[in-house]
């Protein structure tokens, strides 16, 4: 299986129709069928590290001010407990346990909305321990590599420029920063530089692009798992809002 990360923006995505979304679900469409999707959504943002393991995982609507439509968007995709114990397996059960409370979050499932809209393909997610620099991560994301033979979609799912701070209204065009430090990513990704995605903090936009590693973490999960002179593929680009990126790629 590939492994993808898409940049999900607003969450009002899950409701509409636009470039990005007619992007999510043309990948759907292109992607081999998975036997689950692992999803490293932004919003599941910890102490330590969680894997979801129920078998029907809830929709949770993690945000506020959105109008009542979105709050009653449903996506009862199953879970896949037997996938939660491999992933356990693969990292070790002194480095992730097992979840029984979080379910989905938007970050999972705006996306998957328009990815898989009839919800039949397992998920599950993988927490984001906030307490690690993106050294660690990027080695834990790569013992995730024999999930891809076993037909697992790894998604990432944030943005690689977010700072809602900086945002300006109304406005899709970018600010200089934004538009620097995407590109930034955008070749290191291409380029499969480890470093320059890992020490993102010293390009001199870092911190402004990412005031919080939240949503920019989990690209790195997906850029450590390419595989050497793998091919690596945009999915969808463009800007949000002046300072949010919605850069997604694929590798393989």
């Amino acid at each position: 299986m590939p492994a993808v990360f898409l940049g999900h923006g607003n969450p009002m995505n899950a409701l509409e129709h636009n470039v990005y979304t007619d992007a999510w679900h043309e990948l759907g469409q292109a992607l081999p069928h998975p036997r689950a999707v692992l999803a490293i959504s932004a919003h599941w943002y910890t102490r330590g590290v969680g894997v979801t393991a129920m078998a029907q995982p809830r929709t949770i609507h993690d945000f506020s001010g959105f109008p009542p439509e979105l709050f009653a968007v449903e996506y009862p995709a199953p879970g896949d407990p037997e996938l939660a114990r491999e992933v356990v397996g693969l990292l070790g059960t002194e480095m992730v346990a097992l979840d029984d409370a979080w379910g989905l979050d938007h970050g999972t499932w705006s996306l998957l909305a328009h990815v898989y809209p009839n919800a039949e393909v397992p998920v599950v997610q993988l927490s984001i321990d906030g307490t690690r620099d993106a050294e660690w991560h990027w080695d834990l994301a790569s013992l995730l590599a024999p999930l891809r033979d076993d037909g697992v979609l790894v998604l990432g799912s944030g943005n690689i420029v977010h700072n809602l701070g900086r945002i300006t209204w109304g406005s899709n065009t970018p600010l200089d920063w934004t538009v620097r430090f995407d590109e930034y990513v955008r070749e290191a990704i291409d380029a499969g530089n480890r470093h320059a995605l890992t020490h993102y903090l010293d390009h001199p936009d870092g911190a402004l692009a990412c005031p919080s590693p939240d949503h920019y973490l989990p690209a790195i999960y997906v850029a450590a798992l390419r595989r050497p002179d793998e091919p690596v593929a945009t999915v969808a680009s463009g800007y949000d809002l002046g300072s949010l990126s919605m850069r997604s790629f694929r590798v393989g």
